[in-house]
C-alpha cells in the first residue's frame, strides 16, 4: 500500500469517527432533553446510577447543552474539513458546492436524523450511559463551558429573558396530572385509576352538589309526642338522625342511635333526657368544596354536617361516607334510597325520577348533562322551559332527548329520556 493510500485511509478512517461522534453528541442531546423527569426522579431515588448521573447533569442545563454543543460543532467542522480533504484527494479540484451538498447529506442523515430519532424513541436507554462520558466532558471542558455560558447568559438577559431556570415549569398543575393519569392506561388497574381521577376532581365539586336534600331529610321532630318519638328511632334506616324543633331549619342537635342504648335502663324517660344525648350540630356552607370538607371533617372529628345556604336556610345534610363514594364509588347499601331513579326500556330510554341528581345520571349512563347550575333533573328541564311545564312536553336537551312523563304539585316527576338522534341535536321543543 502506496503512503497516498496509506494517508486517504486514515482520513476515511478518521471522518467515519467523527461521523459516530456526532452522532453520539447528537443522540445524547435528543436522549436528556426528552427524559421523563418524573420517572428520573422516580430512578434516582432509587440509586439508579444512570438516573442519578443525569438528574445531576440537568440541574444545569445551560452546561449540559453547552458541553454538548462544544463537542458536536467541533467534531462537525472537523469532520468538514477532513471531507474536504478526502474529496481533494479523489477528484483532484472538486465542486465546493457538491462536496457542502455530500457532506450536509451524510452528516443530516448518519449524524443527526437518525441518532435523534433512536434517541428520542429510547431516551433512556441512550441518556443514561452517555451520561458517564458527558460529566467526564464537563469536567475536562469545564474553563471553555464555563465562558461560552457567560456569554450566553448575558446575551439572553440582553434580549430581555430570564436565564434561571423556572422551576414552576417542572410542577404539575391539577389539570396536568389529570392528563398524566388519564393517559396511565393499563399501567394502573381500572378501579384504582377512577378512584385517582375522582379524587383529582374533588376540589370541582361543592357538598352542594352531592348533598341530601332536604326534602329527604329524615329528622326527629322534638315537639312530636315521645311514643312517636321512639317509634321513629327503632325503625330508622340511619346511624344518625337530626334533631328539630318543629322546624327542619332549626336543628337543635344530631342523635347517634348508638347513644340510645344509654336510654334503655331510664325508668322515666323523656324528651330532655333524649336531648342530652344529642351532639351539637355541625354547620357548613353551601359552597365548601369537597376535598375541603373531607379535611374539617378529619379535623373535627365529625362525620355529618348540616348544610346551609346564604340565608342560614337549611339545604340538606352530607356525611363523611358521601364524599368517600365520590372517591372509591357506593360500598354501603343506603336502604332509604333502595328504589332506583333510573329505570331501562326496551327501546333504549330510561324513565327517570325527576328528583334524581343531575351527576348520578351522568355518571350511571355516561351522559354531559350540564351540572354548573340546577342540581336535579327537574331544576335542570324547568330551567331551560323558564316554566312549569305540562306532561307530555317534549325538549332536545343538549343533545339528549326529554319527554315529561308526569309533572305533579307543580314538579316533574316523571321523565323518558335517550341520547338525541344527530338530526336533532340544533334543539327545540314539541309540544
Amino acid at each position: 500500500m502506496s503512503q497516498d493510500d496509506s494517508s486517504l485511509l486514515a482520513l476515511l478512517l478518521s471522518f467515519l469517527a467523527l461521523i459516530i461522534a456526532s452522532a453520539y453528541f447528537s443522540s445524547s442531546e435528543t436522549g436528556m432533553m426528552s427524559l421523563n423527569r418524573y420517572r428520573l426522579r422516580h430512578l434516582a431515588r432509587s440509586d439508579h446510577a444512570g438516573a442519578k448521573r443525569a438528574s445531576k447533569l440537568l440541574e444545569s442545563p445551560d452546561k449540559l447543552i453547552g458541553v454538548i454543543l462544544i463537542g458536536n460543532n467541533f467534531v462537525n467542522f472537523l469532520a468538514a474539513s477532513i471531507a474536504t480533504s478526502i474529496a481533494i484527494a479523489l477528484f483532484g479540484d472538486p465542486s465546493p458546492i457538491l462536496t457542502a451538498v455530500v457532506l450536509t447529506l451524510v452528516v443530516l442523515i448518519f449524524a443527526e436524523v437518525t441518532p435523534k430519532t433512536i434517541a428520542a424513541l429510547y431516551p433512556e436507554k441512550i441518556a443514561y450511559p452517555s451520561s458517564l462520558l458527558l460529566a467526564l466532558l464537563l469536567k475536562l471542558l469545564y474553563p471553555v463551558v464555563w465562558i461560552v455560558n457567560v456569554v450566553s447568559n448575558a446575551l439572553v438577559r440582553l434580549l430581555g429573558f430570564s436565564s434561571e431556570a423556572n422551576t414552576n415549569e417542572n410542577q404539575l398543575t391539577p389539570e396536568e396530572l389529570r392528563t398524566v393519569v388519564y393517559e396511565s392506561g393499563g399501567r394502573i388497574p381500572r378501579r384504582r385509576h377512577g378512584m385517582l381521577m375522582n379524587i383529582l376532581d374533588l376540589e370541582r365539586v361543592t357538598v352542594d352538589d352531592i348533598l341530601v336534600p332536604r326534602h329527604e331529610l329524615v329528622g326527629i321532630d322534638i315537639e312530636d309526642d315521645l311514643s312517636d318519638i321512639l317509634l321513629q328511632i327503632s325503625s330508622a334506616q340511619h346511624t344518625r338522625l337530626p334533631v328539630y324543633k318543629h322546624d327542619i331549619d332549626n336543628i337543635v342537635g344530631v342523635l347517634h342511635l348508638r347513644s340510645t342504648g344509654k336510654l334503655i335502663g331510664i325508668e322515666e324517660l323523656n324528651k330532655s333526657a333524649l336531648l342530652q344525648e344529642t351532639a351539637e350540630p355541625y354547620f357548613i356552607p353551601e359552597s365548601t368544596p369537597l376535598h375541603t370538607q373531607l379535611f374539617n371533617f378529619q379535623k373535627k372529628k365529625e362525620r355529618m354536617a348540616v348544610v346551609v345556604d346564604e340565608y342560614g336556610a337549611v339545604k340538606g345534610i352530607i356525611t363523611l361516607e358521601d364524599i368517600l363514594e365520590e372517591i372509591v364509588g357506593e360500598f354501603t347499601t343506603d336502604l332509604a334510597a333502595s328504589s332506583k331513579d333510573i329505570h331501562p326500556q326496551e327501546d333504549g330510554s330510561f324513565l327517570i325520577d325527576g328528583s334524581a341528581s343531575v351527576r348520578d345520571i351522568n355518571k350511571v349512563l355516561s351522559w354531559d348533562l350540564d351540572s354548573s347550575g340546577a342540581k336535579t333533573l327537574n331544576g335542570l328541564l324547568t330551567e331551560s322551559l323558564e316554566s312549569i311545564p305540562d306532561s307530555s312536553v317534549c325538549i332536545n336537551l343538549d343533545g339528549y332527548y326529554a319527554e315529561i312523563v308526569q309533572v305533579k304539585d307543580n314538579v316533574i316527576r316523571t321523565v323518558k329520556m335517550r341520547r338525541a338522534p344527530q338530526t336533532q341535536l340544533d334543539g327545540g321543543i314539541d309540544g
